[in-house]
């Protein structure tokens, strides 16, 4: 899934989204810690009443689609602390959907990383802003995935030539045979 993929359902400003503006440096992952929910469900549970907290997240990734509930140049406070809510995206990745909501955010974080020119080093855990044991079902293989997401930042990037490996140079010279200079495709 790629970003532009994401539904957008932005929360009205309020303590979850209070509209200040966000120093965009980390991705965030979590996991949603409800073991029978959905995207759907995550992001209306954030207009519930009964939901007092001002905890919040940026997007939440289930097995088939992507919810976008606080804009990315905005804090949501999902890291913990005030650094990591200040300067991190917060993904949440829904328990339910198990392996098919892992790989639509494994895309996703490697589509947002290639846009941010970024590589897996600006990925990090919930754990590891306030120790709190989140993402709970990756954090055990957090090493296989983050290779996937380097796998995915690959793959993304060779479909769409982007990637430095399958540019082609060619030369361009005049009719004397002197080089004028070099277009890279």
């Amino acid at each position: 899934m790629k970003y532009n993929e994401v539904i957008k359902r932005h929360l009205n400003i309020n303590k979850k989204r209070t509209g200040k503006k966000l120093d965009f440096r980390w991705i965030t992952v979590h996991n949603t810690g409800n073991p029978k929910s959905s995207a759907d469900n995550e992001r209306r549970w954030l207009d519930n009443p009964e939901n007092t907290t001002s905890t919040g997240w940026h997007i939440v990734v289930d097995g088939k689609e992507a919810i976008e509930a606080v804009p990315l140049d905005e804090i949501a406070y999902h890291a913990g602390t005030g650094e990591g809510n200040s300067t991190s995206i917060g993904i949440e990745i829904c328990d339910s959907a198990g392996a098919a909501a892992e790989k639509q955010a494994v895309e996703l974080i490697a589509d947002l990383l290639i846009r941010k020119n970024w590589g897996i080093d600006k990925v990090r855990t919930h754990k590891s802003w306030s120790g709190k044991i989140c993402p709970h079902l990756i954090l055990p293989r957090w090493n296989q995935f983050t290779k996937e997401i380097e796998e995915e930042i690959k793959k993304q990037k060779s479909l769409s030539g982007a990637d430095s490996s399958s540019k082609k140079e060619i030369e361009l010279f005049d009719k004397s045979g002197n080089l004028l200079g070099k277009i890279i495709l």
